[in-house]
């Protein structure tokens, strides 16, 4: 394993961004961002062993901080949305930031992608660090966050840990973009999802609470399908132009997606109950990485997750951390080739 570093540029408010890429012999390579702990690109080799970077990304940090979209970074302190900014904790009413038409996405106007991060190698691995104040972004509690990228084999995996010293709630994923073709729309990529339900959506893609059969709708992957096969199928619940869904996960094993042209194929598992599915409906026109175009549809979104709104649903995984308490989850992205 060899980790190099090397300056990728500065804030807007001076800060300088440095980017650490972790090398294996066997052609995969990782680079991540201490902006954002966001994951900036990540090479895996194609059935005839050509490196491809099958995540989407800018090349400087000015684009990763003026454009939205969240491109590989760690979400946080709630990832999804929160019904009106608002959740009541211990008998008293949180209000958030509306950054999401009347709806909270993502952490807020300024959530856990925006902030400069503590790095250190730790041998195949990089461990990103930071402490949310309390009070940040509406949520109570000081929360000591961990996010640990460990590159060994063909998988990468996302070690996520949390602690706080006032009962919070806590929510965290990662939001890469994958493209295993390295470009071009995702339709055509086949996708298999381990979950027979998920939960239906209001017009602002904010769950209404009710959990409904994939069997018989678009949202069936229980059989591996092209990501495209049913957009225009007529789904009542295909309402976000493409899929902006979670999947309630059946195990560990949460799904698989492959690209026939470069044979590369990509396992996802998680400890996490489950799955937003987001096949970049809403990412309009820009430039990416080395000269790239992108835009709707030119990757897919594959969060691990607790289920979105679970503050205001009964039945839904709690994402209340109480004092004392260890917030522990992994997800893994294991590749090969067909």
């Amino acid at each position: 394993m060899e980790i190099q570093t090397r300056i990728f540029g500065t804030t807007a408010a001076g800060e300088t961004v440095t980017a650490w890429t972790l090398t294996q012999g066997n052609g995969m390579a990782l680079t991540l961002l201490d902006y954002g702990a966001t994951i900036q690109s990540l090479y895996v080799p194609d059935r005839n062993g050509t490196p491809i970077d099958v995540i989407l990304g800018y090349d400087t940090i000015g684009e990763y901080e003026k454009n939205d979209g969240y491109l590989g970074a760690t979400i946080g302190r709630v990832a999804n949305r929160i019904g009106h900014g608002q959740f009541r904790l211990d008998g008293k009413t949180y209000s958030l930031a509306l950054n999401d038409g009347e709806n909270h996405l993502h952490g807020g106007s300024q959530g856990f992608d925006k902030y400069i991060w503590k790095v250190h190698p730790e041998d195949d691995s990089l461990v990103c660090t930071r402490l949310s104040p309390d009070g940040e972004e509406g949520y109570p509690g000081n929360l000591q966050v961990s996010v640990r990228f460990t590159l060994k084999g063909n998988a990468l995996t996302l070690t996520y840990e949390a602690q706080t010293d006032r009962t919070t709630i806590v929510n965290l994923t990662n939001h890469s973009y994958f493209n295993l073709a390295g470009g071009g729309s995702i339709l055509s990529h086949t996708l298999q999802i381990n979950a027979d339900r998920f939960l239906e959506n209001d017009a602002g893609c904010l769950p209404t609470g009710k959990v409904l059969d994939v069997a018989g709708t678009t949202f069936d992957f229980r059989v591996p399908k092209e990501i495209g096969r049913d957009q225009a199928s007529g789904d009542p619940n295909f309402s976000a132009g493409g899929y902006d869904h979670n999947f309630l996960l059946c195990g560990a094993d949460a799904a698989m997606l492959e690209n026939r042209n470069t044979g590369i194929r990509m396992r996802v598992a998680t400890t996490l109950p489950g799955l937003q599915v987001y096949s970049s409906n809403f990412l309009t026109p820009r430039h990416g990485k080395h000269g790239s175009q992108m835009g709707q549809y030119n990757a897919v979104c594959l969060e691990t997750q607790l289920y979105p709104d679970g503050m205001a649903h009964y039945g839904f995984p709690s994402p209340i951390l109480h004092v004392g308490e260890v917030l522990h989850s992994e997800t893994s992205f294991r590749f090969e080739t067909f």
